[in-house]
């Protein structure tokens, strides 16, 4: 199995890129996934990693793959030159190149896929379906709010940490508050809109990462406490969930290269 085979097989079975065009041209986002960088021969081990590092690199050379797959696009802009320097991008491109490792980047259509990044984040802190979605699509879609069984705020935020596996997050509100709706955005998602569909839908909590300051007491004053994940903790959960379920299909070993550090 190639390169393209393995794209194909992740677009039909977990997400294509056409989501993330769909949600760029429907709600004004940017992005840029699919294949970043071509390799030749079979492909005999895949990596997946959130990010795209020297480390993540490196690590697939050690293991013997020869396709990184990652979450953030490892080619956000352009690239005007690749040199041996301080640019992470670089370095890691450098690697794959040295390397012959294909890079394979599925961003907002990971984010967003019916059982994408943003569904596994609802699953893991306890929800089952959305009531409704901030940003629908013909297929999926991000951002959601959802009943979980009720939950004092303390046991809710003492359960996140151990299912996301993470020691680091802020958390704002009374201990003792009854959780019984969330709303909840992967990554750096908590804007304007998704604080909105948080205080007008009634939540309780709102988690996300990378929330601004005035967003945190906006909703704070608005009656909604808030979880704040780090972004990574945040969208690794689902990212492996979807490594995992996509394994026995790619016809070559799998591995899930975490960074402790981010989480």
């Amino acid at each position: 199995m190639k390169l393209y085979d393995v794209f194909k097989i992740i677009e039909e079975q977990a997400a294509p890129v056409a989501l993330s065009d769909e949600l760029c041209s429907k709600y004004g986002h940017y992005d840029n996934s699919g294949i970043m960088l071509e390799n030749e021969g079979e492909i005999t081990g895949a990596l997946f990693s959130l990010d795209f590092t020297p480390e993540a690199a490196e690590e697939a050379a050690h293991r013997g793959c020869n396709l990184i797959v990652t979450h953030h696009p490892a080619i956000y802009h352009g690239i005007k030159r690749i040199t041996p320097s301080d640019d992470l991008i670089s370095r890691a491109l450098m690697t794959c190149i040295k390397n012959n490792i294909g890079v394979i980047s599925m961003h907002l259509n990971f984010d967003s896929a019916p059982q994408g990044v943003d569904y596994y984040l609802m699953k893991g802190l306890g929800g089952v379906e959305a009531k409704s979605l901030l940003n629908p699509l013909s297929s999926g879609g991000y951002g959601r709010i959802y009943d979980i069984k009720p939950i004092t705020f303390k046991e809710f935020v003492k359960r996140t940490l151990k299912n996301f596996e993470t020691r680091r997050c802020f958390a704002y509100g009374d201990d003792d508050r009854i959780i019984k709706r969330v709303a909840s955005f992967c990554g750096a998602g908590c804007d304007g809109q998704a604080a909105g569909l948080a205080i007008n839908g009634g939540a309780d909590v709102l988690v996300s990462a990378d929330i601004a300051h005035h967003m945190i007491t906006g909703l704070f004053y608005n009656g909604v406490n808030v979880v704040q994940l780090t972004h990574y903790a945040s969208e690794v959960y689902g990212f492996k969930k979807i490594a995992q379920s996509l394994a026995p299909s790619l016809g070559c070993s799998v591995c899930v290269y975490v960074d402790a550090q981010l989480m």
